[in-house]
């Protein structure tokens, strides 16, 4: 295994390490409010296979050799600082989260309004930290379907998401959500 595809499922064990403790508190908060769609739940699956399972296949087999390619090794690299970069913004989100964190569309019972931490920059960044890591997976897993798959699946995710996020959000803060949205940006921040 190349030290790209090493580096690849070193970020995908830290990434599960970082949200194991919130999961727990996830599975064992009250919900009010659950709004997942059928597409969403698709997508999602969808992620999953382009982020965990077809780079499994593309790194343990030679079933997807024939869509090799090769990229300079200084890229290699400019991959793995990407997936540090999207890691490290990750961690942050959920560290500044704590229990208001979900992975679906859900308002909790005891449900605030993050603007400290990173969420003081930034509106959206465990999205902001997945676009970092779709283009560091093209970059370390260098072949056309282990690549780029997971971009081409995050994409209208991405947008489905956020859209949906955004008028849950609205629905529940009002006012309060709308002067955050005016001093932040989405995914990156606003100068």
């Amino acid at each position: 295994m190349s030290i790209f595809k090493i580096i690849y499922w070193v970020g995908i064990i830290i990434e599960m390490a970082i949200r194991a403790p919130l999961r727990k508190t996830w599975k064992e908060s009250a919900k009010s409010e659950q709004r997942i769609s059928a597409t969403e739940k698709v997508l999602l699956g969808l992620l999953a296979l382009a982020m965990f399972i077809v780079p499994l296949i593309y790194s343990v087999t030679n079933w997807l050799d024939f869509a090799n390619y090769r990229l300079p090794p200084s890229l290699g690299w400019f991959g793995a600082f990407l997936l540090v970069c999207a890691l490290f913004v990750f961690a942050r989100a959920h560290i500044d989260l704590k229990s208001n964190w979900s992975p679906t569309l859900e308002i909790f019972a005891n449900h605030t309004l993050v603007t400290n931490g990173i969420y003081h920059y930034i509106r959206h960044p465990m999205y902001a930290s997945q676009w970092l890591w779709v283009i560091a997976q093209i970059l370390l897993l260098q072949n056309w379907l282990a690549g780029p798959i997971d971009l081409l699946v995050f994409i209208p995710f991405y947008f489905l998401r956020v859209q949906a996020e955004e008028k849950m959000m609205l629905d529940r803060f009002g006012d309060q959500y709308r002067d955050y949205m005016q001093k932040t940006g989405g995914i990156v921040p606003k100068f």
